[in-house]
């Protein structure tokens, strides 16, 4: 049987088996229980299940904690998004939901060279392989994060004690008339939103989008560790990591320049159409490209492309 550690690649899409299915009810328990609850029981769980994985003894483990996985984490990114429509007005949404966004880019950015340093440095500590101790490691602030959440953060506005009653009337009144505007001129039942053919065009451009997030999430550290055999060239696992963070640090400052100028001009559309279509022409020249740094740059592209699209999309399904 192949080494584990060379299984994660084909047990990375299992992933979203568990997330596609449990998203949809996900939100709906959001709403149930309330975010504070909700979001904390997924850090918890979430952080629970990674951190397990550090101790899978066989292919059939690691596979089915990878699907387990998907759905301990289902619901939280359209949550959070769903949760922050409850506090910004919708001017001010794509700036203030891309701060929010940051984390994907800064999370990669930053943990490409932490974990591949606490894989070539931490092997055998605690008796683990060096990749087992990153997914031990890896979990365990989730679940410290996720714990604060259900002390520290607030459902709605109207629960807000740290608000003055002069900030808290003025948020109710205008996230409440925002909210009662949008449902008189846009509440549909399920099944008209499930066949609607702007809901599915609206589905395809965020696949768009998506695609090519995970694709240099997934596969980007693969790539830079095949340069040793297509370009002759050799890097250490911390150096791999430091070279697969640029394309998301650049994404990050591009994310946060392009929602600010959304905002400020109102434009939602080709905020999502432009950078999209960016990502979508440099994501199939990456493989002709005949050098380490072109390659690198067709994935910064991607990652230019991918991330500033990402927080206006949330924008677009908007009543007509």
């Amino acid at each position: 049987m192949a080494p584990l550690e060379t299984l994660f690649v084909p047990a990375c899409g299992l992933f979203v088996v568990g997330y596609l299915f449990c998203g949809v009810p996900g939100n709906m328990a959001l709403h149930r229980f309330g975010a504070r609850r909700w979001i904390a029981r997924i850090m918890v769980t979430w952080g629970i299940v990674a951190s397990c994985m550090a101790f899978v003894p066989t292919s059939g483990w690691l596979y089915g904690l990878r699907v387990l996985l998907g759905v301990a984490e289902a619901g939280f990114f359209p949550g959070m998004l769903l949760y922050l429509t409850f506090w910004f007005p919708r001017k001010e949404r794509v700036r203030l939901t891309a701060l929010f966004l940051l984390a994907i880019p800064i999370s990669s950015a930053l943990g490409s060279p932490l974990s591949a340093a606490v894989i070539q440095f931490g092997d055998g500590l605690f008796g683990l392989a060096g990749w087992r101790v990153m997914f031990l490691i890896g979990g365990l602030p989730a679940v410290l994060l996720g714990l604060m959440a259900c002390v520290h953060l607030t459902d709605r506005p109207a629960c807000a004690k740290w608000l003055s009653s002069d900030e808290g009337s003025w948020l109710i009144n205008t996230m409440d008339a925002e909210h009662k505007e949008t449902a008189g001129r846009f509440h549909w039942p399920l099944r008209r939103a499930l066949t609607d053919p702007r809901v599915w065009g609206l589905g395809m451009v965020y696949f768009g989008i998506v695609y090519g997030l995970y694709a240099l999430s997934f596969f980007l550290p693969t790539i830079v560790a095949g340069f040793a055999e297509t370009f002759d060239t050799k890097f250490s696992l911390f150096q791999t990591g430091l070279i697969v963070a640029v394309p998301f640090a650049v994404g990050a400052v591009a994310m946060v320049f392009w929602s600010r100028h959304s905002d400020r001009t109102g434009e939602r559309v080709w905020h999502v159409a432009a950078p999209t279509l960016l990502g979508a022409m440099s994501i199939p020249a990456a493989p002709y490209m005949q050098a380490p740094f072109a390659v690198m740059v067709a994935a910064t592209v991607t990652a230019t492309g991918s991330f500033p699209a990402l927080p206006v999309f949330g924008c677009l399904p908007r009543p007509a």
